[in-house]
């Protein structure tokens, strides 16, 4: 299909197209006239599909926005709005700013320029996990140095004091101590997490994905359905394959944890559910990092969510969801996918739970 000309698909259409900005032209009556290549990426179509659509076919927007985008149209105002959500029709979600110019008035035609957030957003979210992330280590291992060295002299004075008793009653008691003592210093270690050097090796990510998968299927007895959705062209990568198993495992068993505590719950129809997802993302930036290629891990789980006031914090030490819990295993997670250079965040709804692990396929440690 031919596209009619208008000025800003001809003489400014270069320049138009080169932009990173989105920028789109829609008729008075929302009728899309123009899109060019960042929008069109933007919202996961093209021109030739677009051209003569009304915008909600690919946007659902709310009744109150639409109003306004009508208004602007009629009255010939401008107006911008800032972290603005786009629902595409696709079912993604976009966090965007945007700018409405009307350009023209016989026909009406309006101007968008969006600016998408999500990544902004994503990235100060990420230096904010990263420097709490150091701020806790910094803390927990200044609580361990205070802890463990009372607990040396404590099983010190345990252990000369066992030796000075003669009845055996007595020294059960010594025993318990320092028996405790030894537990505690485990705690503490495992506060710590892993302090053995990476042995960097070549791995692929999913036989990681698929012995853990194996593992959990053998804890679950076959109650657990596994999904997996794997991209095949993803490339092997330097990493220590025991640590990431043991990352891994850690979120994982905490969804099948979470899934078979939403037995009998709202979604009961559906059965215990883990997926497994993947993807690769070019050009991505971790923290304050870009690199050329990124792996996305997906662990999803149908359980009953996280608390709201959980989610922020459910990487820090000691912090956990249910009353069985260490609250040592996501902390141990973080810390070995941050050897690697990674970061792992969290989504959570009432029946999804979306753990992300996004790990560098280049720029190894």
């Amino acid at each position: 299909m031919a596209l009619p000309s208008a000025p800003y698909q001809t003489g400014y259409k270069s320049i138009l197209d080169s932009l990173t900005t989105a920028v789109l032209v829609l008729e008075g009556t929302l009728t899309i006239r123009y899109l060019n290549p960042a929008a069109e990426s933007l919202f996961e179509t093209s021109m030739t599909r677009s051209y003569g659509q009304s915008f909600q076919d690919i946007l659902v927007e709310s009744e109150d926005a639409l109003k306004t985008l009508f208004s602007s149209a009629r009255n010939g105002q401008s107006y911008t709005r800032r972290e603005a959500e786009f629902h595409l029709t696709s079912g993604s979600r976009l966090t965007v700013d945007y700018s409405v110019t009307p350009i023209s008035l016989d026909p009406t035609e309006l101007l968008i320029e969006i600016q998408p957030r999500d990544r902004l957003m994503r990235i100060s979210r990420e230096e904010d996990i990263i420097s709490q992330q150091e701020t806790t280590r910094i803390l927990v291992r200044g609580m361990a140095h205070e802890i463990k060295n009372p607990l040396g002299g404590i099983r010190g004075a345990a252990q000369l004091l066992d030796r000075e008793l003669n009845s055996e009653d007595q020294r059960e008691y010594t025993r318990v101590i320092i028996d405790e003592a030894d537990r505690l210093r485990g705690l503490v270690d495992r506060m710590l997490g892993p302090n053995k050097a990476l042995k960097l090796a070549p791995t692929n990510i999913h036989e990681i994905l698929e012995r853990v998968g194996t593992l959990l299927e053998a804890e679950s007895k076959g109650r657990l359905n596994f999904r997996r959705d794997y991209d095949p062209s993803i490339p092997e990568f330097k990493g220590d394959k025991e640590q990431l198993i043991q990352a891994f495992l850690n979120i994982a068993r905490n969804a099948m944890e979470a899934a078979f505590e939403n037995q009998g719950g709202h979604s009961s129809e559906e059965p215990p559910t883990i997926t497994f997802r993947t993807r690769t993302f070019r050009q991505f930036t971790i923290g304050n990092r870009r690199h050329r290629l990124v792996c996305r891990i997906d662990v999803i789980d149908n359980g009953p969510g996280i608390p709201p006031e959980l989610v922020q914090n459910i990487f820090y030490p000691m912090i956990s969801g249910r009353a069985s819990g260490t609250g040592l295993g996501l902390s141990i997670t973080q810390s070995i996918i941050g050897q690697h250079r990674g970061l792992v965040e969290c989504e959570s709804e009432p029946g999804r739970t979306d753990f992300i692990i996004f790990l560098p396929l280049e720029d190894t440690p």
